[in-house]
């Protein structure tokens, strides 16, 4: 079992980790928002400002659409409750979001949007389901190219970053690409001044490498454009010692203040993981990725060893059951289109974690080869609310 010493730890411990192939460090890897984030006291240029209780948003350019759901999915998410991918669309994601808000509000846990999930919801109903943004220069600066799908050649790089500025947005407004064209119209918010429907964009389905897909139009600096209203964004820059982790919490659109989480819960057949706090209150509920029938989640309870921020990355092709037969072992570089995202938390249960993805469409979907699987954001924001006293029940 190889070693891994954390250079910025949550307990000044030695980890072990290498159940989903992880066995990496605390990557010394500086997004080029970083000096922004610095600078705003921790919030990007594009952070959400909403109005008070009751008030209303002042919008600029009106959406043409109300997009109830969308709108009930970023309400979720702000609560804690996350929707996965915000997109407008019911699936197990948003299911699984409205069932935590029903059980934290006394309300029959249907996973429904129902007329009193409805009403309890009401009282956020000022905030919009899109804003519309100014894509920041410095979110154009050259750092997006073309990943390799070989770990070989990845190894090579410095930062398994995005692709395209088109990814990034993506991934700091917590949904996909498509959905950013559907709200954006040749290219300008959708609006009474722009009604016109969007050509229909290519799909990439769960086992499609991105690079497979056909080109398609990119977003660009200084551009408008239309996106969904995730919120829980407020940074308090002095709160985080790590800058980089600073810079990857900035572009996700992860807030750096978030209640304690006293215990996790990780439930195998439900797809979910729940956090509660001292009080056993229901405080976030996330959709997980949690193993397969090859490598199982590991049943029991746990404890939290440790956390890396934007970690490499050991492969080692002996620790997978479906690796290719020609595979070597490679040290892959940090970013958050690394294996396992922008954040590790190390369990008690030698070589399993929770931590993030490059493919968050694919969460609950798909099988993981062991360990908790979350969309970046998500495990970003539960990262801020585990500690070391915190406990981690699996249940099947």
């Amino acid at each position: 079992m190889r070693k891994l010493t954390i250079t910025a730890p949550l307990l000044a411990i030695t980890l072990a980790a290498a159940g989903c192939g992880f066995n990496g460090s605390d990557g010394q890897d500086t997004p080029a928002s970083t000096a922004e984030a610095v600078e705003q006291g921790g919030a990007d240029a594009m952070a959400s400002s909403d109005p008070a209780q009751g008030a209303q948003a002042d919008v600029d350019t009106a959406d043409i659409e109300a997009r109830p759901l969308m709108q009930a999915q970023v309400v979720l998410e702000r609560l804690g409750f996350a929707p996965g991918v915000v997109d407008g669309k019911m699936g197990i994601s948003t299911t699984n979001a409205l069932t935590g808000f029903q059980e934290a509000n006394s309300l029959g846990t249907s996973g429904e949007l129902d007329q009193p999930t409805r009403a309890a919801l009401m009282r956020w109903s000022n905030i919009p389901a899109t804003r519309v943004v100014t894509i920041p220069e410095n979110w154009g600066q050259g750092q997006y190219r073309p990943l390799p799908e070989d770990y070989a050649d990845q190894a090579k790089l410095q930062h398994l970053g995005y692709e395209s500025l088109d990814e990034a947005l993506a991934e700091r407004f917590h949904t996909t690409v498509e959905v950013l064209y559907q709200l954006n119209p040749n290219g300008r918010p959708a609006g009474p001044a722009n009604k016109v429907a969007p050509a229909p964009t290519p799909t990439a389905s769960a086992g499609t490498p991105r690079n497979s897909l056909p080109p398609r139009p990119a977003f660009r600096v200084g551009q408008e454009i239309r996106v969904p209203n995730v919120g829980a964004d407020r940074i308090v820059a002095a709160n985080v010692e790590n800058k980089d982790w600073l810079a990857t919490l900035s572009s996700l659109g992860v807030g750096s203040e978030q209640p304690e989480a006293a215990r996790v819960v990780v439930d195998k057949s439900g797809g979910w993981l729940k956090a509660y706090d001292a009080q056993d209150k229901l405080i976030a509920m996330f959709t997980v990725t949690t193993g397969s029938e090859h490598d199982p989640l590991p049943l029991g309870e746990w404890d939290i060893k440790g956390k890396a921020y934007n970690p490499d990355y050991a492969y080692d092709p002996d620790l997978f059951h479906d690796a290719d037969p020609s595979d070597e072992a490679q040290r892959l570089p940090p970013g958050p289109n690394g294996p396992v995202g922008v954040v590790w938390i190390d369990l008690s249960k030698d070589h399993y974690g929770i931590h993030g993805t490059p493919n968050p469409s694919t969460i609950g979907r798909t099988e993981s080869h062991g360990c908790v699987r979350l969309t970046n954001w998500d495990a970003a924001r539960l990262a801020q609310m585990v500690t070391g006293s915190t406990r981690v029940i699996f249940e099947a």
